[in-house]
């Protein structure tokens, strides 16, 4: 039995869950997804080893790799479908604002009420502090501050009105516009961030080599399959890639950069 979970997003979990279980038919091994329980119930397993695999945020995983020496393996990593990510392994954050508001620009939000997800993602709370270092300001650049617990929630702040602007997740944003149309009618896009490498599937070192490597195999492989192809364009994924930590060097920089600066 090999455990899955996903870090990201709860909007990616139908399409997460869909690639664990072709995975396991295509192995003909038992797997199973969690996504029950509270992420930090999740992180506590998945650092004990207890969840073996995971389709988690880059700046989680370099943050491991590198500071506590784990043992992960990178599976693969998502290309999107529309044309912006370039049939490449990336995204953006988009700085979104409420259609009725008077922002049109990044520039326009300088202390304005702000919502992050958490302070342990790369999309929502690092790459704007990278942004606002590269533009001069390290400290105190927004307003009000609210952490949301999740890019989704995030989202329903801005178009509630509750607060000005957010950093959304391009491929949670994307998913959510799909699932709820209307949300386009309501929302301006004043500053895409980025590209930043994207979130990867990773899997701890315990389990067998052999095992690790026909997941991976699957995985890159399944676009070419009717079956795999049509899981994959559920999640607007073209395609998963190899990825290598190497392509993760650009997380570290933007973490490093960004540790400079306070919201």
């Amino acid at each position: 039995m090999i455990t899955f979970t996903s870090f990201l997003a709860p909007n990616a979990d139908t399409v997460c869950k869909a690639i664990v279980d072709y995975v396991a038919q295509q192995l003909d091994i038992q797997t199973e997804f969690v996504d029950n329980t509270p992420y930090s119930q999740r992180w506590q397993q998945f650092d004990a080893g207890e969840i073996e695999a995971a389709w988690i945020c880059g700046l989680p995983y370099v943050r491991r790799v590198d500071e506590q020496q784990a043992k992960l393996d990178l599976l693969a990593a998502p290309v999107m479908q529309k044309p912006r990510y370039k049939n490449q392994p990336i995204y953006y954050s988009d700085v979104v604002v409420h259609r009725e508001s008077d922002f049109y620009t990044f520039a326009d939000l300088q202390g304005a009420s702000w919502a992050y997800n958490e302070v342990g993602s790369h999309s929502g709370y690092t790459i704007v502090r990278y942004h606002l270092a590269q533009l001069g300001h390290t400290n105190g650049y927004f307003g009000q501050l609210t952490e949301s617990g999740g890019h989704q929630i995030s989202l329903k702040m801005v178009l509630d009105q509750e607060v000005d602007a957010s950093a959304i997740d391009s491929t949670v944003m994307e998913t959510e516009i799909i699932l709820h149309p209307e949300i386009s009618k309501n929302i301006r896009i004043v500053a895409r961030l980025g590209p930043s490498p994207i979130p990867p599937w990773v899997i701890n070192k315990s389990v067998a080599g052999e095992v690790r490597e026909a997941i991976q195999e699957v995985m890159v492989n399944m676009h070419l399959y009717p079956i795999g192809h049509a899981i994959l364009a559920g999640g607007q994924i073209k395609r998963l890639a190899n990825v290598y930590d190497e392509d993760y060097n650009l997380t570290r920089k933007m973490a490093k950069i960004a540790d400079t600066v306070t919201l």
